[in-house]
């Protein structure tokens, strides 16, 4: 008895040796050593640069497997032990071992010289083109100029298309599947306003208040729009809206017809457009309903796509307006950061987020461009932006041009994708454009810095709503938001001291050469959606740094940015080409997208769910 006693008490002075050997590790040990830090000196670069843009492949998850590791990472032992593990693989350690000694910048507003915006700067009445039939049998988009000329001729009235479009709401509910592109909508609320457009048109004066008068729009759920409920792609938030975003108020100025609220990417996080809300459900793509649509301006892209509306309205943060018109095969705008005003919007990514549009054709986005950009006094950040012009819009020649385009990274794309980039890129230089080769450093920096801006910026605005809600979340987000946990205030200075870094880098060394940058839109066509990501969602890091991997250097410096459509893969999926400007040219790269539409002129196809309203 006594041997028993005397062992048992050694082994448990082992145990407590032990234990009190891991405590001090853990207390004293540092967590990295000083051989593990990249330190960079300020307007130096690595030379050569190398390209290092990060591609895992890591399994995807779905189903049961997502779910339990989403359980996992929002568990006490998860933040301990998994979403490091996981940040490592994500090389988002990197961010920690940096050393910067810039001065952060936490909004990426650039100066400029010359006046201020004093949000009366351009009339957008001479972009409406003269009646203009289609080619033989080649589709085009519907667009702003055929509603201003059927209203104007008393062809049609907006209250008659009201009614197609009520009956087209219908009809994308009783799809198999269904559509989902509007997932609220009021018919009298549709009447209403068409119905007030109506007798503008029909009155003696005939004085419509804007090319925009009964031209039906829809809103991503992103935004406030009365009378419909603040959801932001949940299933838990169920807020009336009580006033209106700016962007909304400007639209019912403007005459134009709302038609409803668009589907989104829950919480627009996601690249995707899956979304497992019982309210929402997964949107469809118009060009193949068993294919994503892209996120997280989902319903927007399908909307349009769909011919449900010729414009609607979405916000990107992390190419949440590009990567859907990409793989909508539409036209999608992310102006300069400060342009659109943000007021209404939900504050989940203050720093990065944008307000843009998605439409059939470059000249509609460029009528919103100028009918919704300007100064706002509810949004500081627009307060300082010079006027907005649309300059040589109308010329047809890229002579005096300089177009960059850094190889590799052009090319990191899967092959039907650069070959078709490739194509319209020679119809670029065609016109007249000169084509330069650019490096550009940091790319993976950049990568890592925009995904803690965003991400930290997403779970301080959702404390409550990760607190109170984290079992009513996607199981997708609900991962994201236990990473973004383990962000520290030092990564997200360190983030934002690379924008001030990559600013500098792309003011000196890039738009110095250079006055626009060319890029693939996304890295693959859109992906397909199988069944078991509908109920429980799914989550693929390598699918989402392909859809990624053009767009971070937009949002995380401010840079104006425009997707066009260039033609479809083997299976008949849209591929856009990105321009991205220079700050505040916004109007440079509608230009450009103007005169680089006619490369896919005629050869549009038609979607497989398109509703015509003016045929």
């Amino acid at each position: 008895m006594a041997e028993a006693e005397l062992i048992a008490g050694i082994l448990s002075t082992i145990l407590l040796c032990l234990l009190v050997i891991v405590v001090c590790w853990l207390l004293c040990v540092r967590k990295h050593g000083q051989s593990a830090l990249i330190r960079r000196e300020p307007g130096k670069y690595e030379a050569p640069i190398k390209y290092e843009l990060s591609h895992q492949a890591l399994p995807p998850l779905n189903g049961f497997l997502l779910r339990m590791v989403s359980y996992l990472y929002t568990s006490l032992i998860g933040s301990w032990v998994f979403v490091p593990s996981s940040l490592k693989r994500g090389h988002f350690d990197l961010i920690d071992r940096l050393v910067l000694d810039e001065v952060p910048i936490y909004q990426p507003l650039v100066p400029f010289d010359g006046p201020v915006s004093d949000g009366s700067d351009v009339s957008i009445d001479n972009l409406i083109i003269k009646e203009h039939a289609r080619k033989d049998d080649s589709f085009r988009f519907e667009s702003i100029s055929d509603y201003y000329h059927k209203y104007r001729n008393l062809e049609l009235t907006p209250s008659d298309v009201a009614e197609k479009v009520i009956e087209a709401l219908r009809d994308t509910e009783e799809q198999d599947p269904q559509l989902r592109a509007i997932v609220q909508w009021d018919e009298k609320e549709i009447r209403r306003m068409a119905t007030e457009s109506t007798k503008r048109f029909e009155s003696r004066r005939a004085q419509p208040l804007s090319v925009l008068d009964g031209v039906p729009v829809c809103v991503k759920e992103e935004l406030s729009c009365e009378p419909y409920i603040f959801r932001v792609g949940t299933c838990f938030r169920s807020k009336k809206c009580m006033e209106d975003a700016t962007i909304v108020t400007k639209l019912r100025e403007a005459g134009a017809v709302i038609i409803g609220i668009s589907n989104m990417h829950e919480l627009g996080m996601g690249t995707t457009g899956n979304n497992v809300s019982r309210h929402h459900k997964t949107p469809r793509n118009p060009y193949n309903v068993n294919h994503y649509t892209g996120g997280s301006s989902s319903g927007s892209a399908s909307a349009v796509a769909a011919g449900l509306c010729p414009v609607s309205i979405g916000t990107d943060g992390g190419g949440s307006v590009r990567i859907p018109a990409a793989l909508c095969g539409l036209v999608g705008l992310k102006g300069t950061f400060g342009r659109f005003s943000c007021a209404g919007c939900a504050p989940l990514a203050f720093t990065v987020t944008h307000i843009g549009p998605l439409c059939g054709n470059v000249r509609d986005a460029a009528i919103m461009y100028g009918m919704l950009a300007g100064p706002d006094p509810k949004d500081l950040s627009t307060k300082w932006q010079p006027p907005i012009t649309l300059e040589d819009f109308e010329k047809t020649s890229l002579t005096g041009t300089k177009m960059g385009i850094y190889t590799t990274y052009f090319e990191d794309a899967s092959s039907e994708v650069v070959d078709i980039c490739r194509k319209a890129v020679d119809f670029l230089e065609e016109q007249g454009a000169e084509l330069v080769d650019i490096e550009m450093a940091e790319l993976e920096e950049i990568r890592v810095a925009h995904i803690v801006a965003i991400l930290g910026e997403f779970r301080t605005g959702l404390k409550q709503d990760f607190a109170e809600h984290t079992r009513e979340l996607s199981s997708e987000n609900a991962l994201l938001l236990a990473t973004a946990t383990q962000f520290t205030c030092d990564a997200y200075v360190t983030a934002n001291k690379q924008r001030a870094r990559s600013i500098s880098y792309l003011q000196d060394h890039v738009f110095d050469k250079v006055d626009v940058i060319i890029t693939p839109a996304t890295g693959v066509t859109a992906p397909e959606i199988h069944q078991n990501h509908l109920k429980y969602g799914f989550s693929q890091t390598s699918l989402t740094l392909d859809l990624m991997r053009f767009v971070s250097i937009g949002n995380l410096t401010g840079i104006p940015c425009l997707v066009v459509p260039v033609g479809y893969d083997s299976q008949g999926l849209p591929v856009g080409l990105q321009i991205m400007g220079r700050w505040w040219e916004d109007h440079v790269i509608l230009r450009i997208g103007n005169i680089l539409e006619r490369f896919a002129e005629g050869n549009l196809r038609k979607p497989q769910v398109y509703y015509d309203y003016l045929e």
